[in-house]
């Protein structure tokens, strides 16, 4: 059994949830990061949707590659599928990921476990406008609370990282962040 890279580029950055060896900045091509899913579980409900973080196609996304030893591989599995698959709004795929700080010995690229936004599923929302984010996440809530303090601390986080997301930051403003 081999380790395991996560990628996070949501709140998995500020709320992993999970035992891990080493967490690095790192980037991933090819998708970016969107407010592009309905959330029925964590952030909303069915009859009252919020939005979260989904990984869409195109362009390329910062975040955090997580290093979880293989002793803990399967453990941490079960613990993302049933966080982050309560719907099945994600694929989840081995994507090669890029270190942007090397420490050590770590590697420059790294095969991390990815969830994908599946653009089929019901609970896809696409594109849209700013004012129609902030009208969904504005009075969501779920099982994981209020979709106003998700969009606020994600948008923290990636500023911690030195990433500037201008539609997250409007938002986060608005909502009181």
């Amino acid at each position: 059994m081999s380790d395991l890279w996560v990628f996070g580029y949501g709140s998995l950055i500020w709320r992993p949830g999970f035992t891990y060896l080493a967490s690095y900045p790192a980037r991933l091509y090819g998708y970016h990061r969107a407010l592009c899913v309905y959330s029925h579980v964590h952030r909303g409900t069915p009859e009252r949707p919020g939005l979260v973080m989904g990984l869409d196609r195109g362009g390329s996304c910062q975040g955090v590659v997580f290093h979880v030893d293989a002793s803990l591989r399967e453990d941490v599995l079960r613990y993302l599928r049933e966080r982050e698959q309560a719907t099945m709004v994600y694929q989840e795929r081995l994507q090669p990921v890029h270190l942007l700080e090397r420490r050590g010995g770590s590697p420059h690229r790294v095969q991390a476990l990815t969830y994908c936004v599946d653009r089929t599923h019901v609970q896809y929302a696409g594109t849209l406008s700013r004012d129609d984010q902030l009208s969904i996440v504005n009075g969501a809530e779920g099982q994981s609370g209020v979709n106003p303090d998700y969009v606020i601390q994600t948008e923290k986080a990636l500023e911690k990282l030195g990433v500037h997301d201008a539609t997250l930051k409007w938002l986060s403003v608005r909502l009181g962040g």
